[in-house]
Parts: structure tokens; sequence; C-alpha cells
């Protein structure tokens, strides 16, 4: 039984070894779409056979790093929110953009996990990852009627402008590298000058704003 568990534990480190070894490498190499298994096994010492033993695939890793996203995200607007309450539209905006835009690595998987990872991992896979950010969704949803001025319903479209705004401008703030020569050689397509976190925070308070504003019968 005690050898079980050790080798339970030593399972979960090593999942976590290559968890992390996959996140720093996401961020000193511009993107999770530029990660390989080899790189992330080599990173985290261990032998490139053995990933299959934490997780079926490239897809499965990248998946369990944007569920842990979802997490993350919801607490820091926990935090973030503290014991306050009343807040306006733009600061509900602030809170969101502030807190999305702290995590990189979220913002980028955003895009893949529709593209790619919920459709190239096992069904089961599929769902815990969708049960979890439901989860975590609903949980950032109730925190921030509790502390905002904005209506349940405005707050419910507010959040997927968030996720949509994080994700697009996230891509096109870091192209890749073919691009990043691309816009040196036409500046006037110079999207490598993106600004991600301002672009987000404007946009994300206008929707806000916008969603608050009652329109009048014409």
């Amino acid at each position: 039984m005690q050898q079980r568990a050790r080798s339970a534990e030593d399972k979960a480190r090593r999942a976590e070894d290559l968890l992390v070894a996959a996140q720093a490498l996401a961020v000193e190499l511009g993107g999770a779409r530029h990660i390989t298994l080899a790189a992330v096994t080599e990173r985290a010492g261990l032998h490139p056979s053995g990933v299959r033993r934490y997780f079926a695939s490239k897809e499965e890793l990248l998946l369990e790093l944007a569920e842990r996203g979802w997490h993350q995200w919801r607490d820091a607007i926990r935090a973030e929110i503290g014991p306050r309450t009343g807040l306006d539209p733009s600061r509900t905006a602030a809170v969101l953009g502030d807190t999305i835009a702290a995590l990189p690595l979220f913002c980028d998987l955003l895009t893949h996990v529709p593209l790619s990872l919920e459709g190239d991992v096992d069904i089961e896979r599929a769902r815990r990852y969708k049960i979890n950010a439901f989860a975590a969704h609903d949980d950032i949803v109730q925190a921030l009627d509790q502390a905002s001025v904005m209506t349940r319903e405005q707050i419910e479209n507010l959040l997927p402008a968030a996720l949509a705004f994080a994700a697009n401008f996230w891509q096109v703030a870091h192209p890749t590298p073919t691009l990043a020569r691309l816009y040196e050689q036409v500046p006037q397509w110079g999207h490598v000058a993106f600004d991600f976190a301002p672009r987000l925070s404007r946009l994300l308070t206008a929707t806000a704003i916008g969603l608050t504003e009652t329109i009048s019968p014409g």
C-alpha cells in the first residue's frame, strides 16, 4: 500500500514537472504552438518515451494547462475583487481585463482549445475540461454579480467578450517569426507593435459600458 502511494506521488510529481516545463517553454518560445513533446520531456528531465505514461498527447498536456488557466483566472478575479462592492462597468471590465492579461499562456491557449485541443483528446478528457471550465466560468459570474452594479445578464455577456478579445488580441500581438519579419518589411501592417493589454482594456471597457446603456425604442 505504501509503495502504491509512493508510486502515485511519483507519477503526480512527474506529470507536474512536464506541465511546468511546457509552461516555461511556451513563454520562452513565444506561444504554445511552438511546443513539442520532445522539448518538454527534455526540459523536465524525462525520457521521451516516458511521457505517454502521464499524457496521451501534446494536446492533452496543453488542455490540462488551459484547465488550470481557468482556475487561475477565477482565483485572480476573486483576489482582485476582495471585499469590494458597487463596481461600475469600467471597474468591472478592469477586473476582467487586468486579471486575464496577467495570464498570457491562458490567453494563448484560449485560441487553441476550440481549434484543436478539445477535439484531439478522448471524450472523457474533453468532458473533464468542460466540467471544470464551466464551473470556473460560473464562479466568476457569481463573484462579479456580487461585486458589480452590472446585472447578471450583462456580466454573462461581458465574460465571453473578455475571452474572445483576449484570445484574438494575444495572437495578433505575438506573431510568428515569419509575420514578424513581414511587419518589419511593411510597417503599416505592424501588428508586431500591437499593445495587447491596453487594447484589451479599451475594448472591454467600451463593451461593458455599452452593455449597460439603455437604448430607447426608435
